[in-house]
This record gives structure tokens, C-alpha cells and sequence, in this order.
């Protein structure tokens, strides 16, 4: 726990990391599509421009990223808490056990909203998902901007860093090809009016002088780096 974001969040308690238990009720919030879910939908179907391929959706909750993509896009997800259980769906606990799929690889994996959660496992889970990918794939990502002028970390985080800190870390395992926000707001929230969802649906550009105090959130899309460099 070295950034000092970090450690005014979690003070000088280890992180807690939540189970089953609280996941099977917590991802009902996530049933139904939200801001954060179409954008990430929308970025990935901008990077599989219609061709066939396999993806992976790593903390997947209910599912629901599946119906928002084309057919074209074999969807595949694991989550500590799967609710409706399904061939395509694998329930494990990834800070447990290794990031997998049945020994499959894949051209796109993604996790929205998930390293919030994995404390002093992130490192690990990075090199864990680089395994994974075939030659040429994209992990997508997203990640809360813990340096907004009026932060909000939510009780269950355990892994509350500096978006440089997390960017470093990434680095280690991936090239970052891209990076934005997710969306800007006053507060750190995601977009609910209906004008301002429609006003950044589609942005995907950096805006100097807002990208700290006013980026909600930040999408990575990454490629995996090589061992040796």
C-alpha cells in the first residue's frame, strides 16, 4: 500500500475481499445495461468490426455485455457469483484461483469495473489475462479515477490507486494503444440524464485540463507485451 490515495482509503487495514455471498445480490445491479456497459460494448464491437471471434468477459456478473454484442462474438464469462448458470458462463473466485476458461485463449478480453476489487492481487491477475490472449488480441479495461475532484470510494473497494500507479502497473503486462475517459461529470458518477449519455456515448477523447478532476472512469485497450521487453 504505497499511494497515499490508497492509503487514506484503507487506512492501515489489509483489503477485504468479498465472496459468493455478497456478489450473488450485488450483481443484480447489473442486470439491465448501463452507461459504462453500452460504452464497453461499443468499443468492443469497434474492435471486432464484424469478424468472428472469441471472447472473454472476466467478472462478468449476470451477463447481461452478452446482448449487446453481434453474433459474430462467441461470449464466454466467469464471475465468483454466476446467477443463472449456462455452458458459455464458469462461477470462480479469480483472486482463488487462476484467470481461465477451460484452457481456451481469446481475441478479446474485457473487464469493466473489476480491479477496483482486486487489492494486492492486480499484478497477478494482470499477467494471468496476458496468458490469455492469442497473438494479435485486445484486453479491454476499465478503471476508476481515484484522483477526481470529488472522489467517492465505495466500501467494498479494495484496491484504491493513483492513475499513474495503476498505469505502471498495466505497462508491466500490457501496451496501452489507447486511453480515455469513460465519461466526464461533475460528481463521480456515471452519466443518468439522457442528454449527457447521448453527449459522450461516443466520446473516446481526452480533454486536457479534465481527464484528473473530471474522468468518472478511464477505458485501457491494451495489447499483451512481449516477455522480453
Amino acid at each position: 500500500m504505497t499511494d497515499a490515495i490508497r492509503d487514506e482509503a484503507a487506512g492501515s487495514q489489509m483489503p477485504t475481499y468479498y465472496k459468493r455471498d455478497f456478489w450473488q445480490t450485488e450483481n443484480l445491479k447489473y442486470v439491465k445495461v448501463h452507461y459504462r456497459m453500452a460504452k464497453m460494448a461499443r468499443v468492443v464491437r469497434g474492435l471486432v468490426d464484424g469478424q468472428a471471434c472469441d471472447l472473454l468477459d472476466v467478472g462478468c456478473g449476470p451477463g447481461t455485455l452478452a446482448r449487446l454484442l453481434p453474433p459474430s462474438v462467441r461470449y464466454h464469462g466467469i464471475d465468483i457469483a454466476i446467477q443463472e448458470p449456462a455452458p458459455n458462463l464458469i462461477e470462480m473466485d479469480i483472486l482463488q484461483s487462476p484467470v481461465s476458461f477451460r484452457g481456451m485463449t481469446f481475441d478479446i478480453i474485457a473487464a469493466q469495473g473489476l480491479f477496483e476489487y482486486c487489492g494486492d492481487y492486480q499484478s497477478q491477475k494482470f499477467a494471468e489475462i496476458r496468458s490469455l490472449l492469442k497473438p494479435g488480441g485486445r484486453f479491454v479495461l476499465t478503471y476508476m479515477n481515484f484522483s477526481h475532484h470529488k472522489k467517492v470510494v465505495y466500501g467494498p473497494y479494495s484496491n484504491v490507486r493513483h492513475p499513474a500507479e495503476f498505469r505502471r502497473d498495466l505497462e508491466r503486462h500490457f501496451v496501452i494503444e489507447r486511453t480515455f475517459p469513460g465519461a466526464y461529470n461533475w460528481n463521480q458518477t456515471q452519466p443518468n440524464r439522457p442528454f449527457m449519455k447521448a453527449a459522450q456515448k461516443n466520446l473516446t477523447l481526452d480533454i486536457p485540463g479534465l481527464n484528473t478532476t473530471l474522468g468518472v472512469d478511464r477505458f485501457y485497450i491494451c495489447s499483451a507485451r512481449s516477455a522480453d521487453t
